[in-house]
């Protein structure tokens, strides 16, 4: 039986400092923002302005930003791979697909635990499923080499293939997509979170700043399920699938949001209390 890939979680993970940080970053084009933002939005959760300066810090120290001339940091790096594979999500460009599948065969040979996990993510990066140990496939409608790194990871490990499958009458192609990457699961999890951000959007657009910290996770939690989101060819996709409805909601979500969030952040903050 084919392997599943998952396709999001429904357990959003705990927001941390850095996660905030990184966040703010990714979700800003260019990926550039002063530390004065970056505390204040660390400030909407709770955390102090020294924690983000150290957390600032220490992504710098990592390679995960870099302190320009100016004073902002931005994004690199890692991170700013990720940026880039965000924004091909988000705006799922594919290529026409001719019925032909892409196959990757993993070379025979030993290999330590740490560089099986590096090659499954690259795999999985390049948004490859595992029919069966060492076997990946996908349609052929996406170009690998346009992720440098984990195809550079994956190219030098594999032999690639492109192969037109024939199925049999219990099983059509269609049906073979959706059980290697559980497409009900991601369509389940697309449909909560357009329900999520219709649900803040009012409160969102009359500028209620308690929106503005749920409005926050909900965001990032659609930015990584488009992540998750195999972009297969329509012909493979089930009827009434949510890829599109999703994008068309985040895109208006979005834009309100950002606007509600730049003028919360322009504002000065409040006073520290003072102590008596």
């Amino acid at each position: 039986m084919a392997a599943m890939v998952s396709l999001g979680s429904d357990n959003d993970p705990a927001l941390t400092t850095r996660s905030v940080l990184a966040s703010m970053l990714l979700g800003s084009t260019p990926p550039r923002l002063p530390v004065a933002v970056l505390v204040r939005a660390g400030e909407m959760f709770g955390f102090t302005e020294g924690s983000v300066r150290t957390a600032l810090s220490r992504m710098a120290a990592s390679g995960e930003l870099r302190r320009d001339a100016q004073g902002w940091y931005r994004l690199q790096g890692d991170l700013l791979t990720r940026q880039s594979r965000q924004g091909e999500s988000r705006s799922a460009l594919t290529e026409q697909w001719s019925g032909r599948w892409r196959l990757a065969v993993v070379d025979p040979g030993a290999r330590s635990a740490t560089d099986r996990a590096a090659l499954r993510d690259a795999l999985i990066r390049l948004r490859f499923a595992e029919q069966r140990e060492g076997v990946w496939l996908r349609p052929d409608n996406l170009d690998p080499r346009s992720q440098q790194h984990p195809w550079q990871l994956a190219d030098a490990q594999c032999r690639w293939f492109l192969a037109e499958p024939e199925f049999s009458f219990e099983q059509n192609e269609q049906e073979f997509a959706a059980n290697l990457w559980n497409l009900s699961q991601w369509a389940t999890r697309a449909t909560e979170l357009r329900k999520k951000m219709h649900a803040l959007m009012a409160p969102l657009q009359q500028r209620d700043t308690s929106a503005l910290a749920p409005g926050f996770v909900v965001s990032a939690a659609v930015l990584r399920h488009f992540l998750a989101d195999p972009l297969l060819p329509r012909e493979l996709l089930p009827r009434h699938w949510p890829g599109a409805a999703l994008r068309a909601d985040y895109d208006q979500y979005d834009t309100t949001y950002r606007e509600a969030l730049d003028e919360w952040v322009r504002q000065p903050a409040p006073p520290l209390p003072s102590r008596s």
